[in-house]
């Protein structure tokens, strides 16, 4: 099967990781895995060892109607759809999420399981080494407080290139999160997208547009904080705390 480069595809041929990517997707008491973009079926094989039931979302159509040919009398349902179009609440919960998904859709494919009503009880996916990085990074960004705020964020093994066909340009890495009910509320991300309107300035010149400069410094300077910040240094309480002071 001749993979789409449009479509991000590559896949993982070692199977002492795909195994180990199925084992750390295992929680106790918990049956249903739902793999995102499970391809040609190399980690399907590896979840299905895991799990009594795992449901595949694959958006080629030719793969979504080839992959439950590999394992006949298996457990598996494979669902032809655009995952980020995919309605989480049709998962029976208890549930694990899973998957080696591309690479350019990321953080939108992020976004959407950890913020499910219905959410997971652990997320493992292969992603892009340097997004994994930055998730579990205390060099804050937009991605890593989104994801922080509603997931504890743990790294897995990190896969080279040559271990996928085709390789892609760069490593891969294994990251795990853990799903619980947000740090912040959801308005505080408001505040938070304007700190980091332009990355390398100081918060107090990215937020000088809802209040002044002066009274900025003086919120900066009442919680303890360096009036030279800049938006990566800020993390989950940090913003609250801003947010709740300019809007009290």
């Amino acid at each position: 099967m001749k993979n789409k480069k449009s479509l991000g595809q590559h896949w993982l041929k070692n199977r002492a990781v795909l195994d180990e990517i199925a084992e750390l997707s295992h929680v106790d008491g918990v049956k249903h895995c739902l793999e995102i973009g499970p391809g040609l079926g190399t980690l399907t094989s590896s979840l299905l060892k895991v799990f009594d039931e795992v449901m595949a979302v694959e958006f080629d159509e030719n793969l979504a109607n080839n992959l439950p040919k590999s394992f006949p009398g298996k457990n598996l349902k494979v669902i032809n759809e655009d995952f980020l179009k995919f309605d989480l609440g049709k998962i029976e919960a208890p549930y694990v999420v899973a998957g080696n998904i591309p690479y350019y859709i990321t953080s939108p494919i992020i976004n959407k399981v950890i913020a499910a009503e219905n959410q997971p009880e652990k997320i493992v996916f292969l992603i892009q080494k340097e997004v994994a990085e930055r998730i579990a990074s205390e060099k804050e960004s937009v991605l890593s407080l989104t994801v922080k705020n509603r997931a504890t964020v743990e790294l897995g093994p990190v896969v080279k290139a040559e271990e996928f066909t085709p390789p892609p340009e760069v490593d891969s890495q294994v990251i795990i999160l853990t799903p619980h009910q947000p740090i912040v509320p959801e308005a505080v991300f408001e505040l938070i997208k304007l700190g980091f309107k332009e990355p390398r300035k100081k918060v107090v010149k990215n937020l000088s547009s809802i209040k002044s400069r002066d009274d900025i410094k003086d919120i900066f300077a009442e919680m303890g904080l360096n009036v030279d910040s800049r938006p990566h240094e800020l993390h989950l309480a940090d913003w609250q705390k801003i947010y709740e002071r300019i809007y009290k």
